[in-house]
C-alpha cells in the first residue's frame, strides 16, 4: 500500500490521444526479459481506455477514469489477488514504462497497491509470474508462529533464509538450517541455499521451517521430529483416496495417471491388504528391484489415508526417472506413455513367475479359434502372471492375409489397454480476409471448407465459388507484424497454413505473373517516417515504422516508373486516403539555401518533386547507407480488435525479430482498427530476411554488392539534383507520401532504381509507401483502413465434430494394409509383404483402459484432434464387439462402468493433465488437478479433453458402504483451491507463467 501511496498523485496532463495510443502501443512490443517488471492492469479498464483514445475526443463519455484494479483483487483488505484470473480476459500485463505513463496521465483509485510482477526465465520458456509461490514461514522452536511470504520461483533458497532471519530477528553469526514441509507433514533437509524455489518444488502453502543450533553445538532434532507431530497428523480427517498430488514441475502428467490408478478398486485394494510383499520380484531382470512397486505402494497409501491434503510424489518421480530415462527432468510428457511404463514396470516387480521360460509361438494352421486363444493365454501366463494381467490383460486376435498368396496368419496377442483412433475429418475450416481490385471495396473475411490434405490453389478454388473470381488471379499471403510473412505459391500444401495464422487473398488484375512476363507482382508496405533523425545511433537518418495492412497487386512492367506507380496506388489506396485538393496540388517553394535543398531532397520525405525529377525522390545513395547502417528492426507488434489478428507464439520462435502480437477478435464492420506501427530503425545488413520467407523461392542477391554497383549511378543523380544556383524557386507538384524500393521485411532499402526512373527488380519486388507523419495525418485515414466486412459464412457456427465410442472401437476392429516401414514376412512367400490386418477383441479383463489416439502424426502433419468423443458412464456394451461369445452362464458378463478418465487440455507443444474418478469407497465422482481436489457432476466428465478412459466390469463393482461427504465450508482452502494452469474446459487458468 507504501507503494500505492507514494507512486499516485494528481495526474500529469496526458498528451493528445492518438499519442497515447501510440506511445503505449510501442511500449506494449517490449520482448519479456527475465528480471523486468511487468504490471497487471484490469482488463476492463484498460478496454475502456482503448475506445478513449480510439474516439479521438478528449471529452468523450468513454473516459476511463482513474486505474481502478478491484476486480483483480479478492479483498480490499489485504489486497490479495483472485485466484484462477486468466490473462486478456481478466487482466491485461504491460510493461513498467507504459505502467508508469498512464499511471502519470490517469492517476490510480486510492491505496491500491500496483500489481506489479516480475518476468521468470523458466526451462524452455520465459513468462511474467503472475502468481508468486506463497509460503509459511516460522523457527523450529514455535511451530504455531508463522508467516506467510511470497517468492519467485526463480528466486534462491537464501532470500528465503535471510528473510526469516531478518522476521523473526535470528542473528547473522547464529549458525541455522532449513526443513521443507508440505501439508501432509513429511520434510526435506533444504540443504543448498543456491537451489531456486522451482528446483526445489517448493509450492504454495508448504511450510519452511528455521532450526537454530544450540549453543552445546547440537541441533534441537537430530532428526527432526518436529516434522512428524502427531497433532499435526491429526489435525485432518478426510474421505480415504481424496487427495491432492503436488506438481513437481510439469508432472500433471504422471499426477493424472496416478490418480485414475489409485481409483482403479482392484489394484489399489491390493497395496492397501499388503498383498504386494509377499509377490515382490527381487530377481526379475526385466524388473527394477521391486523398487517402483514400493514407491507406488508408498503413494497409494498415503493418498488412502486420510490424513493428507495432498501428497508430495517426489521419491516415486525420482524412481520413475532413474528406471525411465525419459521422465527424467521436468519436461512435460504423455501420461498414456507413463501410464504404459508403469503398469509394465509394475507388472515386472510384481511378476508371481520367477524364471521364465522360453516358449516357441506357434500359429493357429486352421485350428479352432477357442483352442488357439486358449494356448495363447495359457503361454502368457507361463511367463506373466501378477496383479496387473489379473485385473488389466485381454486377448487379441489378429489375422494377417498375404496379398500375393493369401496365406492367412492368425494369431492372438495380450494387450494392457486398447488404443483406439478417431475418425479424421477430410475436410478443413478456414478463415481467410479477401481483398478485391476495386479500391472503394472492403476487405471481406469469409470462412471457407477446403480439404485438409489440399494445396493452397484448393483455397483458391473454394474462394473462387464464394466471389466468382477466377483462382488464377488470387495471390495468397500470410499477414504477420504488417508484412508478408510469407506468400505462398499454389502448389503448396495447405498444411503449412497454421489455423492461426492471419491469410490474406488478393485479387491480382490478370491471371499467374510469370517473372519475365509483362506484368509484376508488387508488394507495397506502409511506412511512417519519424519528425527527427536518429543522431543518437551514430546516423542522421530518419527511422521509419511499419502500419496498416500490406497489398499486393499486379503492375505492367511499363508502369513501373515512380511517376506512374504513384499514380496507381493513389487509386488502390482511394478508399482511406483522401487525394490533395486542387489548392493543395502545387505550392510556391520559399528561397532555400542549396544545402537544405539537397537535405530535403535526399531525406526521401520532400513535398516538391518537381515532374522531371520523379524518379530522384527517394533519399540519396549515401544517405540511404547510412540509413541502412543503423536500422535495427523492432520486434513487436499489437492488431487492433477489429483488425484481423494472429498469435504468432510459433512464428516468434521461429523469426527472431518479431513477437507475439496481442490476441484481438473480428468485430463488425463500423468497427476501425488502431492501426499500430511496427517500429523499425533501419539495418544495413539483410540478416533479418529469414523472418520472411522469399515467394520467389530464390535468396536475395547480396546487398552491399547491389549497393555498390549502384553507387556511381545515384551519385550521379544526386549532382543532377543540385541546381547550379544559390537559390532555388520553383513551383512543382505536392506529393503525398514517397516511394522505395526495400527488402521483404520493408526495413532496408533495396535501391534507388534506374536512371530513368523505373524500378529494377532481381526478385519479388517489395516497394514501401513512405509518409511524413504530418502528411499521414491529414491524408490517411487509419480507421477507414482498418474496417472490413463479414461475410454471411462467418455468421455459420463452426460445429465441432462428435463420435461416439463405440464409433472409435469399430475403428479399432476394421481391415486395414500394413504400412512400407513394418512390413509381415510371409512365410509361404518367403519375403515381407503389405498384407491386410484386422484385430478383434477375444477377451476383456476387469477394468479396460481405452486410450483415445488425440496425437495424430503423419508425413505430412502434426495435430491434437479436440473431436468429442461421447462416451457412457454406464453400461457400456462390449457384446458387439467380442468374438469370442459367451458359452455358458459362469462367464462374466461384458458390461462396464466408467470409473476414471485422465483429460489432456492444450495443444502439442504444451498442456495441462487433469482427471476425474470415482471414489470406490463413497461412489462420489472427484475433479483431480494436481494438489486440488474438488466435487464433480457426472454431467462435467465428458469433454474434448478426455484422452484415457479407466472402465470396470460391472460384476466387480463394489457398491459403496460409506455415503458421500457433504461438501463444507469448514474444508481447509488449500484442499478445495490451489493454482491451476491453461484455463481450457474445466481446468481453469490462474498461472500466466505456469504451463505443463
Amino acid at each position: 500500500i507504501m507503494a500505492a501511496n507514494s507512486s499516485t498523485g494528481s495526474a500529469t496532463e496526458p498528451p493528445g490521444l492518438e499519442t497515447q495510443w501510440r506511445e503505449i502501443d510501442n511500449l506494449n512490443q517490449q520482448q519479456l526479459r527475465a528480471g523486468d517488471s511487468w504490471y497487471l492492469l484490469d482488463k476492463r479498464w484498460y478496454d475502456q481506455w482503448k475506445e478513449y483514445v480510439h474516439t479521438g475526443d478528449q471529452n468523450s463519455s468513454s473516459y476511463p477514469g482513474k486505474i481502478d484494479n478491484t476486480e483483480l483483487y479478492e479483498d480490499l483488505d489485504s489486497y490479495h489477488l483472485k485466484e484462477r484470473l486468466t490473462e486478456n480476459e481478466d487482466f491485461v500485463l504491460v510493461p513498467a514504462e507504459a505502467w508508469h505513463k498512464l499511471l502519470s496521465w490517469y492517476d490510480m483509485m486510492d491505496d491500491q497497491p500496483p500489481l506489479e510482477r516480475k518476468v521468470v526465465d523458466l526451462p524452455s520458456t520465459v513468462k511474467v509470474e503472475v502468481y508468486p509461490v506463497e509460503v509459511y514461514l516460522c523457527l523450529s522452536s514455535n511451530l504455531e508462529s508463522t508467516v506467510s511470504a511470497r517468492f519467485s520461483r526463480v528466486d534462491k533458497i537464501h532470500a528465503i533464509h535471510q528473510k526469516i532471519r531478518q522476521h523473526f530477528d535470528v542473528s547473522e553469526t547464529a549458525e541455522s538450517r532449513l526443513w521443507m514441509r508440505s501439508t501432509d507433514t513429511s520434510s526435506e533437509r533444504l540443504r543448498n541455499l543456491n537451489m531456486t524455489v522451482l528446483d526445489t518444488c517448493l509450492s504454495s502453502g508448504m511450510t519452511v521451517i528455521m532450526e537454530i543450533r544450540n549453543a552445546d553445538g547440537t541441533w534441537p532434532t537430530s532428526r527432526p521430529q518436529i516434522m512428524r507431530n502427531s497433532a499435526d497428523e491429526d489435525s485432518y480427517q478426510g474421505p480415504p483416496g481424496v487427495c491432492g498430488l503436488t506438481n513437481l514441475g510439469n508432472t500433471c502428467f504422471m499426477n493424472s495417471a496416478l490418480q485414475c490408478l489409485s481409483n482403479t478398486p482392484p489394484l489399489t485394494e491390493y497395496f492397501l491388504k499388503n498383498s504386494y510383499l509377499e509377490e515382490l520380484n527381487f530377481t526379475n531382470p526385466l524388473g527394477m528391484k521391486g523398487e517402483i512397486a514400493e514407491a507406488y505402494a508408498d503413494v497409494i497409501k498415503q493418498m488412502w489415508s486420510g490424513r493428507h491434503y495432498s501428497v508430495v510424489p517426489r521419491v516415486f518421480k525420482t524412481k520413475v526417472g532413474h528406471f525411465a530415462s525419459q521422465f527424467l527432468g521436468y519436461q512435460q510428457h504423455d501420461s498414456q506413455e507413463l501410464l504404459s511404463f508403469l503398469l509394465d514396470g509394475l507388472h515386472e516387480d510384481l511378476n508371481r513367475v520367477k524364471k521364465k521360460e522360453y516358449i516357441e509361438l506357434r500359429d493357429a494352421d486352421g485350428r479352432p479359434d477357442q483352442e488357439v486363444a486358449e494356448e495363447a493365454w495359457h503361454n502368457h501366463l507361463r511367463r506373466n502372471d501378477s496383479v496387473i494381467v489379473d485385473t488389466f490383460h485381454g486377448l487379441f486376435k489378429s489375422t494377417l492375409v498375404c496379398p500375393e498368396c493369401n496365406k492367412v496368419s492368425v494369431t492372438f496377442d495380450p494387450f494392457c489397454y486398447l488404443s483406439v483412433p478417431l475418425p479424421v475429418s477430410k475436410e478443413r475450416v478456414m478463415e481467410v480476409f479477401y481483398v478485391s481490385l476495386d479500391p472503394t471495396a472492403k476487405p471481406t473475411q469469409y470462412r471457407l471448407i477446403v480439404p485438409k490434405a489440399g494445396r493452397v490453389i484448393d483455397l483458391c478454388a473454394a474462394l473462387s465459388q464464394a466471389t466468382g473470381i477466377p483462382p488464377n488471379q488470387m495471390a495468397v499471403a500470410d499477414v504477420f507484424n504488417h508484412r508478408f510473412y510469407r506468400i505462398y505459391q499454389t502448389d503448396e500444401f495447405l498444411s503449412c497454413i497454421l489455423d492461426r495464422d492471419d491469410i490474406f487473398v488478393y485479387q491480382l488484375s490478370s491471371g499467374c505473373v510469370d517473372q519475365d512476363g509483362e506484368e509484376v507482382v508488387m508488394a507495397i508496405y506502409m511506412r511512417e517516417r519519424s519528425h527527427y533523425r536518429d543522431y543518437g545511433s551514430g546516423s542522421n537518418s530518419y527511422g521509419t515504422s511499419l502500419f496498416g495492412h500490406p497489398l499486393l497487386m499486379s503492375v505492367p512492367r511499363a508502369q513501373c516508373t515512380r511517376e506512374d506507380l504513384y499514380q496507381l496506388l493513389l487509386k488502390r489506396l482511394a478508399r482511406y486516403v483522401r487525394p490533395l485538393d486542387p489548392s493543395e496540388e502545387v505550392e510556391e517553394e520559399e528561397e532555400e539555401d542549396e544545402e537544405e535543398l539537397y537535405k530535403a531532397q535526399t531525406n526521401g520525405v520532400s513535398d516538391d518533386e518537381g515532374e522531371e525529377d520523379s524518379e530522384e525522390a527517394g533519399p540519396s545513395k549515401k544517405e540511404e547507407e547510412t540509413q541502412e547502417s543503423s536500422q535495427t528492426e523492432e520486434q513487436n507488434n499489437c492488431q487492433s480488435e477489429a483488425s484481423p489478428s494472429s498469435e504468432g507464439e510459433e512464428r516468434a520462435e521461429e523469426e527472431e525479430s518479431s513477437s507475439e502480437p496481442d490476441r484481438g477478435s473480428s468485430t463488425e464492420e463500423g468497427q476501425s482498427a488502431c492501426g499500430s506501427t511496427d517500429t523499425n530503425s533501419q539495418d544495413a545488413t539483410d540478416g533479418d530476411q529469414s523472418a520472411g520467407a522469399e515467394p520467389s523461392g530464390k535468396e536475395e542477391e547480396d546487398e552491399d554488392e547491389d549497393e555498390e554497383e549502384e553507387e556511381p549511378a545515384s551519385c550521379a543523380q544526386a549532382n543532377k539534383r543540385l541546381p547550379g544556383r544559390r537559390h532555388y524557386t520553383e513551383r512543382r507538384k505536392k506529393a503525398l507520401f514517397t516511394m522505395q524500393a526495400v527488402n521483404s521485411n520493408g526495413t532496408t532499402e533495396r535501391g534507388m532504381g534506374e536512371a530513368d526512373g523505373s524500378f529494377s527488380f532481381s526478385s519479388q519486388p517489395y516497394i514501401a509507401i513512405d509518409w511524413d507523419p504530418d502528411m499521414k495525418k491529414k491524408y490517411y485515414n487509419e480507421n477507414e483502413a482498418e474496417k472490413y466486412i463479414k461475410h454471411q459464412s462467418m455468421d455459420v457456427p463452426h460445429q465441432q465434430t462428435i463420435v461416439q465410442l463405440q464409433e472409435c472401437i469399430e475403428l479399432f476392429t476394421t481391415v486395414e494394409t500394413l504400412e512400407e516401414e513394418n512390413p509381415w514376412y510371409c512365410p509361404t512367400c518367403k519375403k515381407h509383404q503389405l498384407a491386410t490386418k484386422i484385430l478383434d477383441l477375444w477377451s476383456l479383463p476387469e477394468v479396460l483402459i481405452i486410450h483415445l489416439k488425440r496425437f495424430s502424426y503423419t508425413k505430412y502433419s502434426r495435430e491434437k484432434l479436440d473431436t468429442i468423443v461421447e462416451f457412457p458412464l454406464r453400461d457400456l456394451d462390449f457384446s458387439g464387439f467380442l468374438l469370442k461369445k459367451t458359452v455358458n452362464s459362469t462367464e462374466p458378463p461384458c458390461r462396464y462402468d466408467l470409473i476414471a478418465v485422465s483429460n489432456h487440455y492444450g495443444g502439442l507443444r504444451d498442456g495441462h493433465y487433469t482427471s476425474y474418478a470415482r471414489n470406490k469407497d463413497n461412489g462420489q465422482w472427484y475433479y483431480f488437478d494436481d494438489s486440488k481436489v474438488t466435487y464433480a457432476r457426472e454431467e462435467q466428465i465428458v469433454t474434448s479433453a478426455a484422452y484415457l478412459l479407466f472402465y470396470q466390469r460391472q460384476d466387480k463393482i463394489r457398491h459403496p458402504t460409506i455415503p458421500p461427504p457433504i461438501p463444507s465450508s469448514t474444508q481447509p482452502e488449500n484442499h478445495i483451491s490451489s493454482q491451476t494452469r491453461d484455463g481450457m474446459d474445466g481446468a481453469a487458468s490462474c498461472v500466466s507463467m505456469e504451463t505443463d
